[in-house]
């Protein structure tokens, strides 16, 4: 054999040997898993999780799961791991988890599938069915229903990546990101029937540092909806609809409660929504605040209320009625917005009397009303606007 072959022949083992030994794949199937759809999986994905998270390897690991469809009841993957980096990896071609028929199986957990404290998480494509049909229909007819359960759920996680993932039908929020920092969701797609409750495609609560892009979220609920908390969140390219927009709030449940600032939504479409971009609070004492937002280059396709900031909020005037909002807010800009309202009023600052409204700029607006020029309505709103701006501003 020739010395140079023998030299890469060598180099190659070599360049095998470090790689094998940085990496570790766990197949489902391994541990038990049965891919038909019917078989209960659950504890089998907590096995391949298990070796996954405890691998004393220093590279990443992954939890791979092949083409079937798994039935998976509640489930919590839960860290610190081992791993510097694990990747819950699921076949793009035909892999799906599916909940138990029965919606009473995700019992009062409030979640089906977790992962809590895990730094490095990456999770990759597959679909998630929760068949929350039959739990719509026990909350529709205001039967003795359990809470619900969020589809998939990110528990004080650092540095995780969301790809490709479908996820359909959850019997509530269909994501939920909590108490995490450095979060990147992308080319996802959320599926649930307009008329499903509290369907929220992704919902952002304590978080720092969260991009969503590139996805397309049609639900019952807000496209996206930010809760307490979250700050430096960065929102494009979103096709949202139907459902209720892309929302800040509500805002203001807790007398004490942590502010939201630096958001931007840029790039989104939104299709026969109730909402176009929200801001929403609870009429009642709050230290509350929303600052530093940015809503730019957005389209309107016959949306209800295309641009709306809520202070008013009291569903069933219980708890708050006759009450005026806490949560302070502020510097908020709408710039480059246009398209279609479905309701005369395109653009509606109902703030607080006890804390208006201020630093609110508008810049380049153009929304009509049935081929005609819409209207805007302020109350204890305050700011500035440039450019054309139909309607025109009512601050």
């Amino acid at each position: 054999m020739a010395p140079n072959i023998v030299v890469t022949l060598v180099l190659l083992i070599g360049l095998f040997q470090r790689w094998s030994s940085a990496t570790a794949a766990y197949n489902v199937v391994s541990f038990g898993a049965r891919a038909n759809g019917k078989t209960d999986s659950t504890k089998a994905f907590l096995r391949a999780w298990s070796a996954a998270c405890s691998t004393s390897l220093r590279g990443a690991a992954t939890v791979y799961v092949p083409r079937g469809s798994f039935l998976i009841k509640p489930v919590v993957f839960s860290g610190p791991c081992r791993s510097s980096r694990v990747t819950f990896q699921m076949d793009d071609t035909g892999t799906s988890l599916v909940a138990p028929s029965n919606y009473w199986e995700l019992g009062n957990s409030g979640t089906w599938i977790l992962f809590i404290k895990v730094t490095g998480l990456s999770v990759y494509g597959g679909t998630v069915d929760a068949r929350g049909h039959a739990y719509w229909q026990c909350r529709r007819y205001g039967k003795s229903c359990t809470t619900g359960a969020r589809s998939v759920s990110l528990f004080w996680c650092n540095n995780v990546v969301v790809s490709g993932l479908r996820s359909m039908n959850s019997q509530t929020m269909h994501m939920a990101i909590d108490n995490c920092k450095n979060v990147v969701v992308k080319n996802v797609k959320i599926r649930a029937p307009s008329s499903s409750p509290n369907t929220d495609g992704i919902h952002i609560e304590a978080s720092t540092g969260v991009t969503i892009s590139g996805s397309t979220i049609m639900t019952g609920d807000d496209c996206i909806s930010i809760g307490s908390g979250s700050k430096n969140l960065w929102i494009e390219r979103i096709a949202c609809g139907p459902g209720h927009g892309i929302s800040i709030g509500s805002l203001g449940d807790n007398a004490n409660e942590d502010g939201v600032q630096n958001v931007t939504v840029t790039s989104c479409v939104f299709t026969k929504t109730q909402n176009g971009v929200r801001i929403k609070t609870w009429a009642r004492a709050s230290n509350g605040y929303a600052t530093n937002i940015v809503f730019r280059n957005l389209i309107m396709q016959n949306v209800n209320n295309p641009i709306i900031i809520d202070q008013k909020y009291c569903p069933g005037n219980q708890g708050c009625p006759r009450q005026s909002s806490g949560v302070k807010i502020s510097r908020v800009t709408y710039t480059n917005i246009r398209g279609t309202s479905a309701s005369k009023v395109a653009m509606n600052f109902y703030c607080s009397s006890s804390n208006p409204c201020w630093g609110l700029k508008l810049q380049d607006i153009r929304l009509t009303y049935l081929n005609k020029a819409a209207t805007s309505y302020c109350a204890n709103a305050g700011g500035s606007s440039s450019g054309v701006v139909i309607p025109r501003s009512c601050f």
